[in-house]
């Protein structure tokens, strides 16, 4: 590594100067509802796309892989995505029904990691996704699937100035720092 380089990528900005305070002893007993929380303070706070999160699958020879892509429902079957079975992450939520979601909202100095199993969601339900995106001309696509993402662990990250970032984890085990 360059040491200008690396003094560049050091200079480069932090965190905003205000960031909101986050108490865990307050936080609700169901990570959705905490969720659904930020993600509405996310977007008041003017984050662009704050259902965007990056979705990290594992192929072929245990190497993962991530992408970005949209937040499509939160309920009892877990957390919904979408894709096209055909795609690179279609087949590999196929071959290994297992994930990790992150979303992050720089402005708020927050980040959200869900990971767990994967199912593929009804033939119906995943028709209607598709029927629902923008620009949908009524054809069908019989390899869109939604997908629910079933967490094992869901953490909320929030960043502080001096550095003791509260972790706040729902999951079994003990919490980690």
């Amino acid at each position: 590594m360059s040491e200008s380089f690396r003094r560049y990528l050091r200079a480069l900005p932090d965190f905003p100067e205000a960031l909101p305070d986050f108490d865990p002893s307050a936080a609700p007993a169901d990570p959705a509802e905490l969720f659904r929380q930020w993600l509405a303070e996310a977007l008041a706070a003017g984050e662009p796309q704050p259902h965007a999160c990056s979705l990290a699958t594992v192929g072929a020879n245990a190497q993962p892989s991530s992408r970005m892509l949209i937040l499509k429902d939160i309920d009892d079957d877990g957390w919904h995505i979408a894709t096209s079975r055909t795609s690179r992450k279609g087949k590999e939520l196929a071959a290994t029904p297992k994930a990790a979601l992150n979303f992050y909202w720089p402005l708020q100095g927050r980040q959200v990691r869900v990971a767990g199993g994967v199912v593929e969601l009804s033939a119906e339900a995943s028709a209607a996704d598709w029927h629902a995106r923008p620009g949908a001309d009524g054809s069908d696509n019989p390899d869109w699937r939604l997908y629910a993402v079933q967490p094992h662990e869901i953490e909320f990250w929030q960043a502080r100035h001096d550095r003791r970032h509260v972790r706040h984890r729902y999951g079994p085990g003990p919490e980690r720092g």
